[in-house]
């Protein structure tokens, strides 16, 4: 059976992948495995470069220790750790939403290889803002290496995020979130990721990022092979999943607080074709991380 993967989770519980310490991660992996995820890709904060580098090394630590000892990834007891997803910092500072805009970067090859060299061989997505100068080069260096690009924190007009697109991008991320939304002449990012039949988008399904309404016009009218739910969840505390929005200090959301296998559960609920969900959290994720 395809396994149920979450390509965008920050943290759960009081743990979350701002730590330089593989046991916080390892903890996260144990976290989301109890509830009934199989595997994430964990996505590291735009930071400084030396803090990414070490978020990122805690988590390829992580996924070593997983490779070299089973007990770590027994099925039903810890998800497995597939890789890192960036978010960012090649992002739009006005589409920064509860990430920190002082750490983004021009997107260029030398500043991302500034961030990635040694750890190439674990990331596995890339979330840019397309319209940035110098985002579709960077674009198309990152999807000929095999990472996923996805579009996100981004004002991205509909040509815009064309041009992401026809430069190699496959997916955009957490679809209307921190971005420009659809207006009856200029649809924008959001708008393309709906129309464009081959892009995948990420869906927040729980209660606080979208609309039950806007979520059943996602599913109704997006290609049900291209829909991946993802969880956003950062660090909460108690160790509590779904019960309230999470929110920084000005009150803007900061991430998600369920879990995709309780998202799933919610959906099914409001009466969303079955099938297409358990497509959004099992097949569609595996073929957008393009995995064996």
């Amino acid at each position: 059976m395809v396994r149920v993967t979450d390509v965008h989770a920050h943290g759960f519980g009081k743990y979350d992948t701002r730590t330089a310490d593989p046991d916080d991660i390892l903890a996260i992996a144990r976290l989301h495995g109890s509830s009934g995820v199989d595997a994430i890709v964990p996505a590291v904060y735009p930071s400084s470069v030396d803090t990414m580098r070490q978020n990122m090394a805690a988590i390829k630590t992580a996924i070593e220790c997983q490779r070299r000892d089973a007990s770590l990834r027994a099925e039903g007891k810890s998800a497995a750790v597939l890789g890192i997803h960036l978010e960012g910092p090649f992002l739009n500072p006005d589409m920064a939403g509860a990430l920190y805009a002082g750490s983004f970067l021009r997107p260029t090859t030398d500043n991302y290889m500034r961030i990635a060299d040694g750890y190439e061989d674990v990331i596995r997505v890339v979330t840019i803002a397309p319209e940035l100068d110098g985002a579709p080069a960077l674009i198309r260096f990152l999807s000929g290496r095999g990472i996923a690009v996805g579009m996100g924190h981004s004002n991205a007009t509909y040509a815009e995020a064309e041009a992401g697109y026809r430069a190699g991008a496959r997916g955009v991320t957490h679809v209307f979130n921190a971005m420009r939304g659809i207006h009856h002449r200029e649809p924008g990012i959001a708008g393309f990721s709906l129309m464009v039949e081959d892009i995948y988008l990420e869906v927040i399904a729980d209660p606080f990022h979208l609309s039950d309404r806007l979520i059943e016009f996602i599913f109704r009218t997006k290609d049900p092979g291209r829909i991946i739910i993802v969880s956003d969840m950062v660090r909460t505390s108690p160790e509590k999943t779904g019960d309230e929005a999470r929110r920084d200090g000005t009150g803007r959301l900061a991430g998600g607080s369920m879990t995709i296998s309780q998202a799933a559960e919610r959906l099914k609920a409001l009466g969303i074709d079955h099938g297409r969900i358990d497509r959004a959290i099992r097949e569609n994720p595996e073929k957008y991380l393009a995995l064996p």
